[in-house]
Parts: C-alpha cells; sequence; structure tokens
C-alpha cells in the first residue's frame, strides 16, 4: 500500500454526463484550477450515462405526460414541463457555447432533430391529451406543437404505429417538429476529451474506496488502483460525488449531516431494440405513451428512434425491474450495505409504503419475451418477435428520504445533497434525462461557491445567455435562442414558423 499523498483544488468521483459537465464549467470559470477525475472502470460515460443504458434521452418535456398532470378541478397543470423545457434550453445553449469555442466539434455525433409526440387511446385519454394541448401550445416554449385524432393524419406521422391495427377506439397524439435526440454517452465522451486536453487529470479504473474530513476542513480520499490494488491517499478542497448509483455509499461514508436519514431504492430497466433495418426505417419520432395505473413514473412505454455510433436505431421500453445492485457493475450487496443505523427507519417505511411499487418491479422482472412483445404491440400491432432484441438498461437508484408527506418518502428525481459549507456534494437519484445536466451543475456551482459567483456571473452569462432570466417572461429570448443554438447544434428543424 503506497501512501503518497496528493493534494488539488477539485476531485470529481464518476467519469458520466455530470462529472463532465462540472469539470467543463469550472475549467472555463477559474482555468488555473487542478481537477482530478476518478472511475471505476476503464472508460468514460460507461454507467447511467451510456447510450446503451438509457432507452430514451434529450427530452424538454415536449411529449412526457407525466409532466403535465390533471388537477382535481380538470385543469392541467403544466409548470413542471415548464421548468425542464427551460433547464433544456440552458443546456443547449452551453453545448452551443462549446461548438462555437471549438472546446468540441461534430454536434451531430451527440444531438439530432427528432419529432417527439405523445401518443393516447381511449376517449378518457384523448380528453386529456386534447387539454393538455391546450394548455401547452399557448406557451412559447411549445410552439409549433400539433394535435390530431384523425386516423390519416396519424397514419402520416407514425405509420408504424398505426399499420395494423384492428380497434376501433379513438386514439390521439400531439406532435412538435422541434425534438432532438440527444447521445449522452457520446457527448460525456466529448467533454472528457476536452477536459483532457486541459490538463484535467482523469484517472480510469480508480475507485474511491472511502472519504473523510482533515483537520484542514479539506477532505482526503482513500483511492484504489483497480488494477493492481495499491492505494493513493488524495485529498482536495472540494469534492463532487458524481457516481450514479455508487454516490449514496459515498455520501454515508463522508459522514456530512446533510448525508443521513437518506436511503436508495435501486430499480433496474430493459428495452428492446429492433433488429431489423426494414422496420427501425418506418420509424422517426421519440413517442410517448401513458404509464399504466400503479406503474411508476419511470416506466411511461416508449418507442424510441435514437441515433447511437452514427446509425438510426429503434428503442421501445422500458421495462421495470429489480436488483439489490447500486450499478450495472455493483455488488449483490449494495442494497443491504445502503442500510444504516441513521437511515433503518426511513429504509423500513419505505419498503412498508411501496408494497405496491415492489410487487410491480418483481411482476415485470417475471415476464416472458413474449409477454414484453405484447406489451410492444400496444405500440405496433405487427411486432415480429424476432425482429426484437431484450437490452439490459442502466441501474437507476431512487432516494428514500423522510419528508413532509411522511417518512421514507420514495423520490422520483434527482437531487443534490451538499454539506453546509459547500465543500462537498453529491447527486443522488434517477437521471431525469441528462438534458437537465447543465441546469443541475449550475445550481451546484451556486450552492457550493458563493463566494465566487459575483465575479464569475459575467463568464456564465458568456457561455448562458439566458442565465438568471426566466425564458416565459421573455418571449424573444426563446425564439433568439431556439434560432442560434439550432444553427450552432445544425437542427435544423428546431423551429417552423407558427
Amino acid at each position: 500500500m503506497s501512501n503518497r499523498q496528493t493534494k488539488t483544488d477539485v476531485i470529481l468521483i464518476g467519469a458520466g454526463i455530470m462529472s463532465a459537465t462540472l469539470g467543463t464549467l469550472l475549467k472555463e470559470l477559474v482555468p488555473d484550477w487542478n481537477i482530478t477525475v476518478f472511475e471505476k472502470l476503464a472508460t468514460a460515460g460507461e454507467e447511467s450515462s451510456n447510450e446503451w443504458n438509457n432507452a430514451g434521452t434529450g427530452h424538454a418535456a415536449l411529449c412526457e405526460l407525466n409532466y403535465t398532470v390533471e388537477k382535481q378541478d380538470g385543469s392541467i397543470d403544466i409548470s413542471k414541463a415548464i421548468k425542464i423545457n427551460e433547464e433544456y434550453q440552458v443546456s443547449k445553449q452551453f453545448w452551443s457555447y462549446l461548438v462555437k469555442s471549438n472546446l468540441i466539434r461534430n454536434p451531430q455525433d451527440f444531438i439530432m432533430p427528432l419529432p417527439h409526440l405523445s401518443l393516447v387511446q381511449g376517449e378518457e385519454n384523448v380528453t386529456f391529451l386534447k387539454k393538455r394541448f391546450e394548455a401547452l401550445s399557448d406557451n412559447p416554449l411549445f410552439q409549433g406543437m400539433e394535435f390530431s385524432d384523425d386516423p390519416g393524419k396519424l397514419m402520416e406521422w407514425i405509420p408504424l404505429i398505426m399499420q395494423g391495427r384492428t380497434t376501433n377506439e379513438p386514439m390521439a397524439a400531439t406532435r412538435i417538429e422541434s425534438g432532438t435526440d440527444v447521445n449522452f454517452g457520446a457527448l460525456t465522451r466529448m467533454l472528457f476529451d476536452h477536459l483532457k486536453s486541459k490538463n484535467v487529470d482523469i484517472k480510469f479504473k480508480h475507485s474511491v474506496d472511502d472519504i473523510k474530513r482533515a483537520s484542514d476542513g479539506s477532505w482526503e480520499l482513500k483511492v484504489r488502483n483497480v488494477d493492481n490494488g495499491t492505494v493513493e491517499r488524495h485529498t482536495a478542497k472540494f469534492v463532487f460525488i458524481g457516481g450514479g448509483g455508487g454516490s449514496l455509499p459515498l455520501l454515508q461514508k463522508s459522514g456530512i449531516p446533510e448525508g443521513k436519514h437518506i436511503g436508495g431504492f435501486p430499480v433496474s430497466g430493459l428495452f428492446m431494440v429492433c433488429n431489423n433495418p426494414d422496420v427501425v426505417e418506418q420509424h422517426h419520432a421519440k413517442v410517448y405513451g401513458k404509464a399504466k395505473v400503479g406503474a411508476p413514473p419511470m416506466s411511461v412505454p416508449h418507442l424510441d428512434t435514437r441515433f447511437i455510433d452514427n446509425k438510426k436505431s429503434l428503442l421501445f421500453g422500458p421495462f421495470a425491474g429489480f436488483s439489490p445492485k447500486f450499478l450495472k457493475t455493483g455488488s449483490m450487496f449494495d442494497l443491504i450495505g445502503s442500510v444504516k443505523p441513521n437511515n433503518v427507519f426511513t429504509m423500513l417505511a419505505a419498503g412498508a409504503k411501496n408494497v405496491p411499487l415492489t410487487k410491480y418491479l418483481i411482476q415485470q422482472v417475471m415476464l416472458s419475451k413474449e409477454q414484453r412483445m405484447e406489451e410492444l404491440r400496444e405500440f405496433i400491432p405487427n411486432a415480429k418477435s424476432e425482429d426484437w432484441d431484450i437490452v439490459v438498461a442502466g441501474q437507476r437508484v431512487q432516494v428514500i428520504k423522510d419528508t413532509a408527506a411522511g417518512k421514507g418518502t420514495l423520490q422520483f428525481g434527482t437531487e443534490v445533497i451538499s454539506a453546509a459549507d459547500g465543500s462537498i456534494a453529491a447527486l443522488l437519484g434517477a437521471s431525469p434525462g441528462a438534458s437537465t445536466a447543465v441546469s443541475v451543475m449550475l445550481e451546484l456551482v451556486k450552492r457550493c461557491f458563493p463566494q465566487q459567483l459575483k465575479a464569475w456571473e459575467p463568464k456564465i452569462k458568456e457561455m448562458i445567455p439566458s442565465y438568471g432570466v426566466s425564458l416565459l417572461k421573455h418571449p424573444e429570448l426563446i425564439e433568439e435562442i431556439h434560432t442560434s443554438t439550432g444553427r450552432t447544434l445544425g437542427l435544423t428543424n428546431e423551429l417552423q414558423p407558427a
């Protein structure tokens, strides 16, 4: 064991989209800070950020029905959809800045224009979709959205889904041309290549085994080289734990009070990928349906065109499942090991509360391929088993914590937990689509570096022109962002004239 000690300004744990984004932001704001990244696996973007570990990505809340909830009085609450859309505009501005500054090249390797559709069946759902369309289409962020319940129009939009339908049940869809498909695995790798060129020290196959506070207030990490087992000590003034499902155990080891009374519930996923190019060619959109009653929000069925390795693919999913691992490459003891004296009651309460969810996940695990095909046929009536293969998606760890809603409440979002002095922060929870990565990391910068924020603001505004401005109050800015990011990122269909 070597006791070599290395001091650095910033340590990022995990080489996924979140660390890549934070590292890139910090390098622009303070180029002379030394940054070190530790990643347990051999390359960047291999866990939650990997393109094959997500069934669908790149959303601006254009098509996900669970972001627009019907209230008791029948009206539609669109506030969450607006928030997510605004966050996505922030990401697009940041990526545009990187492309314009030649820090990353070839945006088409990670972002492509693609229509987004919501699709529903049954009279009640059609009424809901129409109301949702009326609530959103007046909004400048959702400009260009169309609604149709005409089978002829739907045939034009989604031929693969409409062919061979025998039911007379009413169907409707909304379509917005200016959607995108984002390959976060590719973007993560591009950002790490960029960071490497800026002298960021990226150590692959290095696992962080322990984190504790040194007497001078800095953080000391015990880091193990996965190949030869040697252990090194690394200290930094600021640590970001961005290790996906692996973040919770490290947060617990840091011992900060903010990390107590928090648990994690792992959810695994599967999706189906089409291996027949003729079928892939017949579909060109992301199409989201409505989650079944009792199903968790992350199990909304969708049929996605994706661009992976510059090739068009077709994915359907996700099917939720359960595994006690916190990472795809994790251990079967992750879940049990995360139960600590300070969170045991929170975890037990969550277990008692979520019996239906647990039952649902177990049922999902037990589905045969043919049963999965039956679900796919609700989308593609003519789907043939031999055209589809099953792919295991990444692990997601949902946060469990005590909230106003009671002990052991399961959270279906992401959460940044940081120490009171801002010296350490962790990102927990299931990714809401890394499309919000830039907003989440800017929030972290604001929270962890309050003293520097004033000095950094001009640079942040240069990277993200809408920073600190509500887009809804400045519709002219929305149009400007659509046009400029569309041009830089090569999204030619970014804004259709209304």
